[in-house]
């Protein structure tokens, strides 16, 4: 059926809005403004009759009822509000280029910023299309402002057009999923969905059903300090066990700036020294949960063998686990991702299967007992200067959204 759509309007109206997430907060939302676009979102529920409440993080959990006789599956969608730390989220200046013909894009603030085909290839499938950019001094906001424009439009069209036929569908908008805290004051009661989808993903068709799992490894070094001038058989410096450490780590192999695909990696992401003590932080991970187990064994053989030097000092491990693969639970609910695949097909929407080398709400969801893969939402060179999106791709995600709730009413 033809559609108004409001998906580029919503956009417009929330990339405005800054959002962005602060690492260093331990508060829930992490930066107060997150509750500026939380507060626009609930009024917009409202607005439209759907039953909406916040909680103390600005999550926004609203629903609208079934129209459909028969009891089926209580679906939800899911997108985030706030921005990465990556790059500025103030004064974002959207600008919507009509009618793209295969152009470079010059952003205005900042004529050095230049979204090209060549970097952007996607842009090639893009031509008569509307992309929308940010001027060149910020990030866009697309990842994910896309995903809750789609999921605020998707519900619009549900209750203003009422033959689209539909079980309960639930809407879950989150902050902070940028600093790994998206769903951590989750209610799953208040919630109240049988299972879902994150709207969190790139270009038009893509569809994830796996994702790294992720562990926090902490090697933790204890050496032995003495005045430099006197420090002949005394001294052990951490600074040094530390480097030594980090020294016979794999070089060709098993770090991210030499994997891609499938491949896992144990990555030193921080490491902070004095003579007496030191700390390296890793992150492990791996499509294959029990591989971070391998990277764990092969981190303290290396440790082990450095300390046969420095025979006076200790170290310590401390492994915490961050999140795990989605399709470890996915596997077992094919009908859930079977949804969001006929979906596409119904539309004619080519489907690009792939795997994320990283985290996401649908992850965590998944293993609180939610299964939860991520469709697209046309989010394009995210977190930088050069974010874009087409309009016509978010107006897919409207249109794939509305047939899931199709096919799970029909289920």
């Amino acid at each position: 059926m033809d559609r108004k759509y409001t998906v580029e309007d919503r956009f417009l109206k929330y990339v405005v809005v800054d959002t962005q997430a602060d690492p260093m907060s331990q508060t829930f939302p992490s930066s107060e403004k997150q509750w500026n676009l939380t507060n626009i979102l609930l009024e917009e529920c409202k607005a439209m009759g759907l039953e909406a409440e916040t909680n103390e993080a600005g999550y926004i959990y609203a629903s609208i009822p079934s129209n459909t006789g028969k009891k089926v599956p209580v679906v939800f969608f899911c997108a985030h509000i706030d921005t990465a730390p990556d790059c500025s989220g103030t004064n974002v200046k959207p600008l919507v280029h009509r009618n793209y013909s295969g152009q470079n894009i010059v952003l205005p603030d900042d004529i050095t910023q230049i979204i090209t085909p060549e970097k952007y290839p996607h842009l090639l499938n893009k031509t008569g299309h509307d992309i929308i950019t940010a001027s060149g001094l910020t990030l866009l906001g697309s990842d994910d402002k896309s995903g809750v424009a789609i999921i605020m439009d998707a519900m619009y069209q549900l209750v203003n057009n009422p033959s689209l036929p539909h079980g309960e569908v639930k809407i879950l908008l989150t902050t902070d999923e940028e600093i790994g805290k998206g769903v951590a004051k989750v209610d799953l009661n208040k919630l109240g969905a049988d299972f879902g989808y994150t709207l969190d993903s790139g270009d038009l068709g893509c569809f994830e059903d796996e994702n790294f799992s992720a562990d926090s490894l902490s090697v933790k070094i204890t050496g032995v300090s003495a005045h430099p001038g006197y420090a002949k058989d005394k001294m052990q410096n951490a600074v040094k066990i530390a480097a030594a450490i980090i020294d016979r780590l794999p070089k060709l192999s098993l770090s991210p700036e030499t994997t891609s695909g499938k491949e896992g990696f144990l990555h030193p992401s921080k490491c902070s020294a004095n003579l007496e003590t030191a700390q390296i932080d890793f992150i492990l991970r791996d499509f294959e949960t029990s591989k971070l187990d391998e990277y764990t064994e092969l981190i303290e053989r290396i440790c082990n063998d450095v300390m046969e030097q420095f025979p006076g000092c200790h170290f310590e491990l401390i492994r915490k686990n961050q999140y795990r693969n989605m399709k470890d639970v996915l596997d077992h609910h094919p009908h859930v991702s079977g949804f969001a695949l006929q979906a596409m097909q119904n539309l004619g929407i080519p489907v690009k299967h792939g795997s994320i080398r990283g985290g996401t709400d649908g992850a965590v969801l998944s293993h609180m007992g939610l299964p939860c893969p991520n469709v697209f939402a046309g989010e394009q060179a995210i977190h930088s200067k050069h974010e874009w999106v087409s309009v016509q791709d978010m107006q897919k995600g409207v249109d794939t959204v509305i047939e899931i709730c199709r096919l799970v009413a029909q289920s």
